[in-house]
């Protein structure tokens, strides 16, 4: 019986490790990817002998900044996944879509479960999941992983889409897709796969880590240099710039189309976000903030602390009975 393999993946704190534990249950199996530190976290589906879901670590891009974005690419360039599984952040959506535009450029059919449907309604806000599937798509499931709601369609929802076709992927403007046009061109049979589109973005980003790995020759860096250059002076930006607003302004039109918010005035935290990271205020609150730690740790607490541990714990207490034993020891 051949293995389904699914990977499960999604930004930090989306609730992909309570998702995974729902979907696998005791099944699972914890080691470490091949040669680094990192966890790796299998486990099959319960109910499906033949359904391996893998955990892969939270990230927030597929970016080679992070031994966790390394590995989390470098499983889904090896071509061994039959299909992928994305977590996304109802309440916090336009920043965890960043992650889905790149991962549905790798080629694999995508399942989204929109995780934490439940603080979705709390917060009084609408999600138009069938609008945003038509615009991405692919099925999207609501889920609260936490409440076990909707996990185990979602996972049902990757399985049948295994062997389909590969969602869409997005577009970017005309200049960057005649630049990752003339891209394929010079790179040739080198960029291949299901992963081709996402391969031409990363060049155009001067990936160096995927550019060896293509065995791509100095001269054809040199062309591919060319054609980046040539689509920076045009936009007046630097590549990685480029693609990261694009991919945000694709995200803002999905937003406008599908989304709703409830309530749009400032959260509590972004109240005091506002105050503490200002321009003008927050070097002023960093420096009170650091003088009340000295005051509280050196002139108050600290020394009612300090004075008590050397006068009254070891001055008088431990040191006089560490005393008395060793002179009862001498004795003997």
């Amino acid at each position: 019986m051949k293995q389904i393999k699914i990977a499960l993946i999604g930004n930090p704190n989306c609730g992909k490790t309570t998702m995974f534990n729902d979907l696998t249950g005791s099944n699972q199996y914890v080691g470490n990817w091949p040669g680094v530190t990192v966890e790796k976290k299998e486990g099959g589906l319960k109910g499906h002998d033949d359904v391996i879901i893998t955990d892969l670590p939270g990230i927030y891009s597929l970016s080679p900044y992070t031994l966790e974005e390394v590995v989390s690419r470098n499983y889904l360039l090896q071509n061994d996944v039959d299909g992928v599984l994305n977590l996304v952040d109802g309440s916090n959506i336009e920043r965890n879509l960043y992650l889905t535009t790149q991962v549905m450029e790798m080629g694999y059919p995508v399942t989204i479960a929109l995780n934490m449907i439940d603080i979705v309604r709390k917060n009084g806000d609408k999600i138009d999941t069938a609008k945003l599937a038509a615009e991405l798509g692919c099925e999207i499931v609501e889920t609260s992983a936490l409440q076990g709601e909707g996990t185990g369609e979602a996972a049902e929802k990757a399985i049948k889409a295994v062997g389909g076709a590969a969602p869409k992927y997005m577009r970017f403007c005309s200049e960057v897709e005649d630049a990752l046009t003339a891209i394929a061109r010079e790179a040739g049979n080198k960029v291949h796969g299901i992963s081709e589109r996402w391969l031409l973005v990363k060049l155009f980003e001067r990936d160096k880590k995927i550019a060896e790995a293509l065995g791509l020759s100095e001269g054809e860096q040199a062309k591919i240099e060319e054609i980046v250059a040539a689509c920076e002076e045009a936009l007046d930006d630097d590549a990685e710039s480029i693609i990261t607003n694009e991919r945000y302004n694709y995200i803002g039109e999905l937003m406008s189309n599908a989304v709703v918010k409830g309530h749009t005035g400032l959260t509590i935290s972004d109240k005091i976000d506002s105050i503490v990271t200002n321009r003008f205020l927050a070097l002023p609150i960093f420096a009170i903030i650091m003088f009340l730690v000295y005051y509280i740790a050196v002139e108050t607490v600290g020394t009612v602390v300090t004075d008590f541990t050397n006068d009254t714990l070891f001055g008088e207490w431990i040191q006089p009975w560490v005393q008395e034993h060793m002179e009862a020891a001498e004795c003997e």
